[in-house]
């Protein structure tokens, strides 16, 4: 199965997530918590900054504007990586 590389820039933390696994779970299986509440993509409390390579979300209407989308938000919790990653939040932990 393929699998990316997923950075958090300002931890220096990374981890990897499988084709087709949320980042947000991908995640917490390498010890690392970014903040999440509903994980079906409305509350935007994982939302984060992709700043290098691809991701898709997995729903059709996550709670993001189009300007968001275009400037790099993503909501990992229904979000996958479409190749390596690298993401911006104040809201990582390890665990």
């Amino acid at each position: 199965m393929r699998s990316y590389s997923v950075l958090l820039v300002k931890q220096g933390w990374r981890f990897q997530v499988n084709h087709g696994q949320s980042i947000l779970i991908a995640a917490q299986e390498a010890g690392i918590r970014i903040n999440s509440s509903c994980r079906n993509g409305s509350c935007r409390t994982c939302y984060c900054q992709l700043q290098v390579g691809q991701a898709r979300h997995l729903i059709d209407w996550p709670s993001l504007s189009r300007e968001e989308k275009e400037e790099g938000y993503i909501l990992p919790c229904v979000a996958t990586a479409e190749s390596d990653l690298e993401l911006v939040t104040d809201y990582a932990f390890k665990i």
